[in-house]
């Protein structure tokens, strides 16, 4: 199992610091949230990315959906050539209460669905270089031969997680078309989100590998907090859900603001099982 740190605030200087912390503490990944109005993602681990070496660095997550896929192509693989090939990129439908009835993004569900099917096929199509020719319902694109950015350092492409709304067949198979598993457990009839459980992990993990190729690496990533002053308490949360199949554990601090706290925690290191 490998682990990474969500940082849930801080600004640009604070992150670089931070990463570099988590870097010499044993973290393998340091991520930031993408806000729809707020501090930039993209800023912010291009400042990280200056201060550390190994550590890898990515979103938790980024809304494609209301994206404009190539500048996010542009920003992923421009990152990505800068830190050496440490990129990870997660995206989903993202959560329509971080501001998006505010700034008149599309709320519809099916509509979101779709812009981030479209966003994901553009990605990895110009994440490969020119010639690129898209045609979908939302996006069209053409061919250009002005200053395109050097490909990703990662290939075949930068490793994308993508969450999966669990029962939801199609949510499932969009995730399982790439490199890993962000999973929601959610009610078939109202769609709000459900308590996930080790056991119910367990379910979705051998859903995926009945439908992945066989022999092929994926990943599922669940988050948590962990108390990194209890090593056996730590170990006895995280055990749970490794056995269920997790393949990282993402300590995630959502709702601390205070950096002296997130700080001792990075510092603290992440809950290895030993």
């Amino acid at each position: 199992m490998k682990f990474g740190f969500v940082l849930p605030y801080g600004d640009a200087r604070t992150a670089a610091e931070y990463a570099y912390q988590a870097e010499l503490t044993g973290w393998d990944a340091f991520f930031v949230w993408e806000p729809v109005w707020g501090i930039d993602a993209w800023v912010t681990l291009t400042a990280a990315a200056m201060r550390t070496s190994r550590i890898r660095l990515g979103t938790m997550l980024s809304p494609l959906s209301r994206m404009r896929p190539w500048k996010l192509a542009s920003e992923t693989a421009t990152l990505d050539n800068l830190s050496a090939g440490r990129v990870i990129l997660s995206v989903g439908l993202g959560a329509l209460d971080t501001g998006f009835e505010q700034f008149g993004e599309v709320t519809n569900r099916k509509k979101r669905a779709e812009l981030l099917d479209e966003g994901l096929d553009i990605l990895i199509g110009l994440w490969k270089g020119q010639p690129f020719n898209y045609l979908g319902k939302h996006y069209k694109i053409k061919e250009t031969d002005f200053y395109p950015p050097p490909s990703p350092v990662q290939q075949p492409r930068i490793p994308i997680w993508v969450v999966g709304a669990w029962p939801f067949e199609i949510s499932m198979q969009r995730a399982l078309h790439f490199d890993g598993l962000l999973p929601i457990a959610m009610d078939r009839q109202t769609h709000k989100i459900q308590e996930m459980t080790p056991s119910l992990l367990r379910q979705i993990v051998d859903y995926c590998a009945e439908h992945r190729p066989e022999g092929s690496v994926y990943d599922v990533i669940w988050e948590g907090q962990t108390p990194g002053g209890d090593i056996s308490k730590a170990t006895e949360i995280v055990s749970l859900w490794e056995n269920a199949g997790a393949t990282w554990w993402n300590e995630a601090m959502w709702g601390i603001d205070d950096p002296a706290i997130v700080l001792e925690r990075i510092q603290q290191g992440p809950p290895r099982i030993r």
